[in-house]
Parts: structure tokens; sequence; C-alpha cells
């Protein structure tokens, strides 16, 4: 699949790559794995003279320095002087270089090089303020773990707080985009299909790219092709998430297919794993940001009228369809996997559905905020607030697939328990289905 979207945050680093012919820059970019942040940065900048793009992972620190000076050796005319060097001898020797000639220096995954060696980014502080005011060096460290790198960045008790000089954070597509990806892949895709590659993607690029290169452009053929034998999408999440984890995996995993399956509260996910899961919980949110809070728009501090949802489509996906079949996965039965999801898919899709609505309301130029609402009973919920604040004006929308099946009229009565939240608004109504997708 082709390059797609992502003209912002190209640009953004064409201008930080012009800027460190000046000065040093160090930018930060975030994004889960297989988001694409490093195709984003080789269509970006691959092509520049004096390129090093380098991956860091959990190994011994003088293994991943032998890899790192063979990768640098290897894409450039830079030669890093001396054997068994610390990694941080060796950054100093690119450093160096960079007083001499423009440089640009990727580190992938550069979390994980607080485990390869713990005292290295107290080492990299002391060499960042050392040169930079005289290097010409473009340094991008990426990282899949928000809250992790966000700790080493911006947290005042860290050594690089305060280094960063740029910060982008690369989302999944947008929802145009996906449109605009499907659409050049299948002229005649219908709402459905569109959603279900949503639903199953969130718009990560590589899982839109392993169903776009192989021709699955409608729902049928996405889902035969996950259903299949050797299918990437069935193993994916424990790739992923157990070298995370580590031994508690097993706990974090019960956790997230308990919320993927409509448990949505803390006291019903206790309920289930028979003890509090609050510590877990807050792991899960804090510190892998898998899982967030959601609160009915207009709640006061303190609310405890919780909800709460995984972040990320595909592992919503898996851990509602996938996890739960893991028997059937065993025996390698595709057809009765593939039934189970086509069963419970249309309720799912649903809510998916409305999800994709707030998504596509958040990304309208004038929207200010994108929410949704409850009460404490559950009686009355409403499925999405879009808020354009400096225009005054608010949509409030129910979501149902079927146009059929939407009541403009019992919608009006839930806006009248939020009217007071929007004093001076001007309030339209609508309804939203499959066919405004």
């Amino acid at each position: 699949m082709e390059f797609y979207g992502r003209e912002q945050e190209s640009d953004c680093l064409k201008k930080i790559w012009e800027q460190s012919f000046l000065t040093a820059t160090m930018t930060v970019l975030i994004g889960r794995r297989r988001v694409g942040k490093t195709s984003l940065i080789l269509n970006t900048l691959g092509d520049k003279h004096n390129f090093v793009y380098l991956f860091a992972n959990r190994t011994s620190e003088g293994v991943l320095s032998q890899m790192f000076q063979q990768s640098v050796e290897r894409q450039t005319d830079i030669r890093i002087v001396g054997h068994n060097l610390r990694l941080h001898e060796l950054i100093e020797q690119l450093f160096q270089y960079g007083e001499r000639e423009q440089l640009t220096l990727v580190i992938d995954e550069f979390q994980e090089l607080e485990y390869v060696s713990p005292e290295f980014f107290g080492r990299l502080q002391y060499l960042w303020d050392m040169y930079h005011q005289r290097s010409k060096i473009n340094f991008i460290v990426c990282g899949s773990i928000y809250s992790m790198m966000k700790r080493i960045f911006e947290n005042s008790k860290e050594p690089l707080f305060g280094r960063m000089t740029h910060k982008i954070i690369l989302k999944p597509f947008r929802t145009d985009t996906l449109k605009l990806i499907l659409q050049e892949h299948n002229h005649q895709y219908s709402p459905e299909d569109l959603l279900f590659l949503y639903t199953v993607t969130g718009g990560v690029p590589m899982y839109v790219s392993l169903l776009m290169d192989q021709g699955e452009t409608n729902k049928d053929r996405m889902l035969n092709s996950i259903c299949s034998v050797g299918s990437r999408f069935l193993n994916e999440a424990p790739d992923m998430l157990i070298g995370e984890f580590g031994r508690q995996y097993t706990n974090y995993f019960g956790i997230l297919q308990l919320i993927a399956s409509g448990m949505t509260t803390q006291k019903e996910v206790d309920s289930v794993v028979g003890k509090s899961t609050g510590q877990y919980m807050q792991m899960l949110e804090n510190e892998y940001s898998l899982i967030q809070r959601n609160l009915p728009y207009g709640s006061k501090p303190g609310c405890r009228n919780v909800r709460w949802r995984l972040n990320d489509n595909f592992l919503a996906f898996w851990f509602r369809f996938i996890a739960p079949n893991s028997q059937i996965l065993a025996m390698d039965n595709m057809p009765l996997l593939r039934e189970a999801i086509a069963n419970g898919y249309t309720q799912y899709s649903g809510l998916m559905l409305e999800k994709y609505f707030r998504q596509k309301y958040a990304e309208q130029q004038r929207v200010t905020e994108v929410s949704s609402w409850w009460d404490r009973s559950g009686e009355n919920e409403i499925d999405m607030i879009a808020i354009r604040g400096l225009d005054r004006q608010v949509t409030i929308a129910e979501v149902k697939r079927n146009r059929s099946k939407i009541d403009l009229g019992v919608l009006n009565e839930k806006v009248k328990l939020i009217r007071p939240l929007f004093p001076q608004f001007q309030i339209q109504t609508i309804g939203l289905s499959l066919e405004n997708m």
C-alpha cells in the first residue's frame, strides 16, 4: 500500500530538519506500534544525506552497541572509533560528527534503552548539554509507549526533562483518510465495508495495509482473511503485549477481555475477577495507555460514574472476539471462529459506529470537544455531543446502524435533561446511521 496522509507531520519533520542546520533539535515522536512512525520518517527524511536509523531492542548493552555501530557504518560513511563501546560513547561520536556536518539520527523504540542501560538517559543528558549548541544534529527519538515517553521527557525528576525541542504524537489514520484508502482499493465499497475496516483496524496503517494489499476490500473478504490460518491478526495482541506486561500478563489480559466484553465499570470487573483490580486498572491507564476512563459530559470533579473503554480498536476487537475463542483458534477451526465473530459483530459494531462518528466530528475544524452522556442509572444515554464552543453551537446525535430505529422525539426528551449544561447555546439534534459514514 502506498504512503497515505501524514501531510502535517511530514511538513513538521521537514521544517525541523531545516532548523537542525542552524541548531541541534531533539524531536520526540510517539505512537502505538504499527502506526507508521518509521514509515513517516523514512518517507520524509530517508533520502537525506547523513541519515542514520537505529532500532533499540532489549538485549545486552554490548550487543546493542555493536549493532548500532554496524548500522551507522552501513548507512553512512561515518566510521566509529573503538570496540566494545558503551552506548553513550557511540552516541558521543555521532554528536561530535554533528559538529562538522549535519546529521539526522533516529533511535526507534527509544524507551527500551532504559532496560538496556539504566544510566543511559543521564549520560545522554550530559552529552546533549555539552554538544547541542554547536552541533548540527537532527535527533529524533521514537517510542510506542506514550506514558513511558512522557515520563522520560516531561517528568521534572528525569534527566532528559526540558531537552525536547519538538513533540509529535502520531495517531492512526483519520476517518477521511481511511475512506480514501478504501475507495481507491474498492470503488464500490459499502458503508458496512468501511465500518468493518474501522472496527478491526482503527485506522492503524499496518493493519489497513495487510488487508488492502491482499485485495480484502469488503467486509466478507476482510473477515475471511482475519479468520484464516497464518493470519497476522490472530496473534498480534499477544505479540504486542506479553513482553510489556511480563509475568502479570494473564491478569491484564483478563481485565482487558472483560472490558471489551461490555463490563465497563470496575465493580463489574472486580465481581468476576474476585478481587480489587484497581492497581491493574491504574497501570493499564497510566503506564500502558490501553484503557481510558470516560465520564458523562458535564461531570463534576470526583464523579464516580466512570465507564472504562479500550483505547485501541484492534485490541478491543481482539479481546472481544479472538481471546474468548482461544480454544477454537487452538484447533485451527477457522470456519467456527468466523461464525463466532459474525454472530456477535452486529451488536458490537453499533458501539463502534458511535465511536466512528465521535471521531469524525472531533476531526472537524470548528469542533472543540466531543463527548457522550449517561445518567447514573444508565436508563438515559446520549451517544454523541459535538461542541463548537467558539460558535456557541452543539450537535447532539443518536447513532444507530439502522436509520429506521432512530427516534428524534426520544432524543429531544433526553436533551432536556442536559439543556442546563449549554446556556445560550444553539442545539441541533440529529440521527446518524451507516449511510452517514
